[in-house]
């Protein structure tokens, strides 16, 4: 198998990518703030952003990935990619310096060291991968890759030649001989070097720890103009030693392997990706690698969470609260009802993001799952209005559910937020049934939170779950969402607590 991409088994993908932004439903499902996260310490140098607004569409692909991202969990592999992905940083710092720098031998210097230091990079991750028992087609692909890569003519003569530079430009001795304003170089002749002599006689005279008067010299990136033509003068007394830099930096102007740099580049999606999951592990949340079907809708996901506000509550050091889903048979609606502020949202939130985590390969929120190999995913949350489209605020919840509609097919989810909450509840119930029969037609996933509670005995595809509150204490929330009977009950004390019209609210204003 030929190494082209370690993200992806399908090449013709890696061109694609590079054209992706950031979806619709991105800000509604919260995607966006873990993206955001995931890429941050590492956008600005590797423009990660694509390959998470990438998704992909055959199961083979997400294997692919699946694999890898297994295999980057065996420690001893992380950290030998972190390590070369240091190097990689390494060479480009000095790529980038040697671009900046204005004297041509100042530049040359670490144009080289440069080359040495990705010669080291390859060699060891070329011998570090030698010894690992791999197991995902990737990096095994990869491994051969790089090991054929590292024996090859090209790489050995660039990394002889470079070695060969270096010990004979460490070999240069010379002296500098001043005389007021005036700078003479010539070859070092041998002199005594005289200060080990004068130590030496004045070592008797030494009591206890004394001032060290020996001048230091400051060093930099960079070299001023004397020490430049210091250094012209150098290249001309050695002048073939110097010839032969110029020749070997001009013939590895691109000596960088495109392969690999590609590869380190692409290998972060996975090291930023479990970079981030770890912290939230650690907090006793489960991630699993969820099976996938193009085919089957029988999906299911135990202790899920939403990722977005697992990591917000991670960081706070507060509890997160995990549920399950499942679907069976011909079910494939979930109407989640119940108090507000009991994690219906989130609920919604979550199906969303398994899927979307899902599609890229990543390890999902959960104990155990199966998901859905969808197309598109559509989401539908309420709105302020938009005064710029001069519609009103139901006919803009109507445009841009019949827009959903219009583009979705069987293999599509939707995700509806409490929609038509602008019109009468006769109204409401009215248009929502008129968009379930349209749902049910097509067959596809969906989960819609509302307050209607009829909509959960609408048809056998719907499943009802209900966001519960502590019996002893119904103000407050478990955060569970389970599948049960919906509970006229908890929408009644909702819609009493929206208007302020509980007994104790009503008590508070009859006083007043």
């Amino acid at each position: 198998m030929n190494f082209e991409s370690i993200l992806f088994k399908n090449a013709d993908y890696c061109k694609i990518e590079e054209t992706a932004e950031e979806q619709d439903f991105f800000i509604d499902l919260n995607l966006n703030q873990i993206i955001d996260s995931v890429t941050s310490s590492r956008q600005e140098e590797y423009n990660l952003r694509p390959f998470f607004y990438f998704t992909l569409h055959d199961i083979d692909s997400i294997s692919y990935r699946q694999e890898i991202m297994k295999e980057l969990e065996n420690k001893t592999l992380f950290d030998s990619i972190k390590k070369f992905s240091q190097e990689m940083h390494s060479i480009r710092v000095h790529l980038a310096l040697s671009d900046k720098l204005y004297y041509k031998y100042n530049k040359q210097g670490w144009f080289l060291e440069a080359i040495k230091n990705y010669c080291d990079a390859i060699t060891n991750l070329a011998g570090d991968l030698s010894i690992m028992d791999l197991k995902s087609s990737g990096f095994i692909s990869f491994r051969k890759y790089i090991t054929d890569y590292a024996k090859s003519e090209s790489f050995t003569l660039l990394q002889s030649e470079m070695k060969k530079l270096k010990a004979d430009l460490s070999n240069i001795r010379y002296c500098i001989l001043i005389g007021g304003s005036r700078v003479r170089v010539r070859k070092y002749k041998s002199e005594i070097d005289y200060s080990l002599e004068i130590e030496k006689t004045f070592e008797k005279f030494k009591q206890g720890s004394v001032k060290d008067y020996k001048l230091t010299y400051h060093t930099d990136a960079g070299m001023n103009h004397v020490e430049a033509n210091i250094l012209n003068l150098v290249a001309k007394l050695f002048s073939e030693i110097f010839l032969r830099l110029d020749n070997y930096c001009l013939k590895n102007t691109n000596f960088l392997n495109e392969k690999i740099v590609s590869f380190d580049r692409e290998v972060q999606f996975y090291i930023s990706y479990l970079e981030y999951i770890e912290s939230i592990k650690k907090a006793d949340l489960k991630f699993c690698y969820p099976e996938l079907s193009s085919v089957s809708k029988e999906i299911y996901d135990y202790e899920g969470f939403d990722l977005a506000l697992a990591h917000k509550l991670n960081w706070e050091g507060r509890t997160v609260v995990c549920n399950d889903f499942y679907l069976v048979g011909k079910e494939r609606i979930f109407v989640v009802s119940g108090p507000n502020q009991g994690g219906k949202t989130t609920f919604a939130r979550t199906f969303g993001q398994l899927h979307y985590l899902a599609s890229l390969g990543c390890p999902v929120p959960g104990k155990r799952a199966k998901l859905f190999l969808y197309d598109r995913i559509f989401t539908h949350f309420e709105k302020e209005e938009d005064i710029k489209n001069l519609r009103g605020k139901l006919q803009d919840d109507l445009v841009r559910i019949h827009s959903i509609l219009e583009q979705a097919t069987p293999n599509s989810i939707i995700i509806m937020n409490e929609i038509f909450t602008s019109t009468t509840l006769q109204d409401s119930i009215f248009l929502s049934k008129k968009i379930m029969e349209k749902i049910i037609k097509l067959n596809l996933l969906c989960v819609w939170v509302t307050f209607i509670v009829e909509l959960a005995y609408f048809s056998k595809e719907i499943v009802s779950v209900v966001s519960t509150v502590f019996p002893e204490n119904p103000a407050l929330r478990t955060f569970k969402i389970l599948r049960k009977p919906a509970d006229g009950l908890a929408f009644a004390i909702s819609i009493a607590e929206k208007y302020k019209l509980t007994h104790d609210k009503i008590m508070e204003r009859i006083k007043s």
